[in-house]
């Protein structure tokens, strides 16, 4: 089955109170996420390998809709791989990985890529997330061809963050896609 939209969490697999989930559980008909084997370890070739099999299995039009690594996973995945079915991706909150002193175990995911995406992209950020500056989420966008959104202070823009079903980020996202799935 093909769903309109396909979540890529970061690490820790975005857990039950991450907007992400929660996206999920409120519409499962227009939500399916990617899994990884080791949420805790992200290994670009494994986490791109799998984004390309579900990519691959796609029968429909559908947007990626990433946060943190997820965003890192989608850019190298681009860089390999192409599909007519991906629409776009929303990139919330891109985990700097060769910055961030808090992701020094990732693995192959340096560097990180400069190359446009052959899709729309739109990049959100924040101003006080600690695994990515502001001017850094700006350059990805930038390198990326992507538009960008300044959400403030928001930190990781995770459940951390206290956002819940983030309804700022639905309403980003609808018009960002074009899809209603929020009724």
């Amino acid at each position: 089955m093909s769903y309109p939209f396909l979540t890529i969490p970061g690490l820790a697999s975005s857990g039950p109170q991450h907007w992400q989930s929660i996206w999920e559980q409120q519409y499962p008909q227009y939500f399916g996420r990617i899994e990884q084997d080791n949420w805790d370890w992200p290994v670009k070739t494994e986490w791109v390998g799998r984004l390309q099999e579900e990519i691959s299995r796609l029968n429909g039009p559908a947007y990626l809709v990433a946060h943190s690594m997820g965003c890192m996973t989608v850019a190298h995945w681009a860089q390999e791989y192409s599909s007519g079915y991906i629409k776009g991706a929303l990139l919330v909150a891109p985990a700097d990985v060769e910055l961030s002193k808090r992701l020094n175990f990732v693995v192959g995911f340096k560097p990180v890529p400069i190359t446009k995406l052959p899709f729309r992209s739109l990049v959100v950020a924040s101003t006080n997330d600690m695994y990515a500056s502001i001017e850094r989420s700006r350059k990805f966008a930038d390198d990326w061809g992507s538009e960008f959104v300044n959400l403030g202070r928001k930190g990781h823009i995770n459940a951390v963050s206290g956002l819940g079903d983030w309804q700022e980020g639905k309403t980003i996202l609808q018009d960002f896609s074009g899809i209603n799935f929020a009724f």
